[in-house]
């Protein structure tokens, strides 16, 4: 799909996530680090603990409210918000005052949360089941982009000019309402005053609409633990590399386990940038179901072998074939998913597909501590079959139940 064929909101909302996105990692992998230094390690971490279950409902409420309000009015609203919480946040840390700058980082968890299941039911109100695969592959392809920009951004700028990052996160965030405000067509919504009790009762209506739908639940939680694998690189891979890597020395130039992670990370990031639109071109000859399955066998043995591997060349050779696997399963899995919402539910759907990555979050945490009753090659045992698990729940409820019917209908 060429970029001019591409639907304005479709546009704005890739463009602007590129940028939202960018100026999120660019911070976000420091604030733990932000933290424990401003006050200690137990506060630090039992407040960003705190803040993971802050997001998730959130999330959830955000799903109900797209679904009720204008999407553009809330992303517009939101953002807005978001971009006061930067500006502040660089104030208060010019002031060294980090108490309130962890209270309106925790305001910036709610009000980016709030507007992020609008997004996601954007970008499937403005597409159609013909282009919407080719919209998901090149939105992957900025995902990882927009990544791998903010981190080196961070990267650079967190310990020579704090101030001067958070400047830069305050201007880029102020733009976006604006772009929002400006670009994206409105999406009206009926809402009807309810009490407080009402309200509740129907947040809990709308998402029990999307837990009944039990195909999409075996899509969300088989996505959980297809996520898994590639969380749990930094997390139990990265701890097994630091401890257990043997140093290798390269050009003058020493490996160790912290930096092979990095290397392998960078391998994936460079190999997603670079090789999205080939495979797609490639998977086009396949139909979405041979993708699938395909794209998810070479996820499943890339991931599996690098959860136990400690050669540098195992480690890149099967990273490789993991990131493959992902480039082939990612966007038809994306699409297939936005397929399944209905359309007056998108909102909440998106909020309820969205819990799959605070899941798989949690689930590759649990490795780290499995990894201390299991030896790497039993790890590796334990990971394939927890995406064994997901590619099970994904095909079955995707395509399974497809074939059935088709067989029915000839009959």
């Amino acid at each position: 799909m060429k970029w001019k064929e591409i639907p304005k909101p479709i546009k704005v909302r890739l463009i602007t996530s590129f940028f939202n996105r960018a100026v999120s990692f660019s911070i976000m992998p420091f604030m733990a680090l932000l933290f424990v230094q401003a006050f200690n390690e137990v506060i630090a971490g039992a407040f960003l603990i705190a803040m993971v279950f802050v997001s998730f409902i959130t999330n959830l409420l955000g799903g109900y409210l797209a679904d009720r309000f204008s999407r553009k009015r809330l992303l517009v609203t939101t953002s807005a918000l978001t971009a006061l919480t930067f500006i502040t946040m660089t104030i208060s840390l010019t002031l060294d005052w980090m108490l309130l700058f962890m209270v309106i980082y925790a305001v910036f968890s709610v009000t980016s949360n709030l507007g992020r299941p609008a997004m996601g039911a954007i970008i499937i109100d403005a597409t159609t089941k013909e282009n919407r695969q080719a919209v998901y592959a090149l939105d992957y392809w900025l995902i990882n982009l927009s990544i791998a920009i903010g981190t080196a951004l961070g990267g650079w700028l967190y310990v020579s000019n704090q101030l001067l990052l958070f400047g830069i996160l305050s201007f880029t965030s102020s733009v976006l309402p604006i772009a929002y405000y400006l670009f994206l067509d409105d999406t009206p919504r009926t809402w009807q005053r309810q009490k407080l009790r009402g309200v509740l009762t129907d947040i809990f209506t709308s998402y029990q609409l999307a837990w009944r739908d039990r195909p999409f639940v075996k899509v969300v939680f088989g996505s959980m633990c297809i996520l898994a694998a590639e969380f749990s690189m930094g997390s139990y891979v990265a701890v097994r590399l630091a401890d257990s890597f043997e140093p290798l020395s390269f050009a003058g130039w020493s490996i160790n386990g912290v930096r092979m992670m990095s290397i392998i990370n960078i391998e994936n990031t460079l190999l997603v940038v670079t090789l999205t639109f080939i495979v797609q071109r490639l998977a086009k000859r396949l139909s979405p179901r041979r993708t699938l399955a395909a794209g998810l066998m070479l996820y499943t043995i890339g991931y599996v072998v690098v959860t136990s591997a400690n050669s540098m060349t195992a480690l890149m050779v099967f990273i490789f074939i993991a990131t493959i696997g992902e480039l082939l399963y990612s966007p038809v899995l994306n699409t297939q998913k936005a397929n399944m919402m209905p359309a007056d539910q998108r909102g909440a759907y998106s909020a309820f597909a969205g819990t799959s990555f605070a899941g798989a979050d949690l689930l590759s945490r649990s490795t780290i501590l499995v990894g201390t009753f299991l030896i790497p090659s039993m790890m590796s045992v334990y990971l394939g079959l927890i995406l064994l698990t997901g590619f099970g729940l994904v095909y079955t409820s995707l395509f399974v139940k497809e074939s059935v019917e088709r067989e029915r209908n000839v009959s």
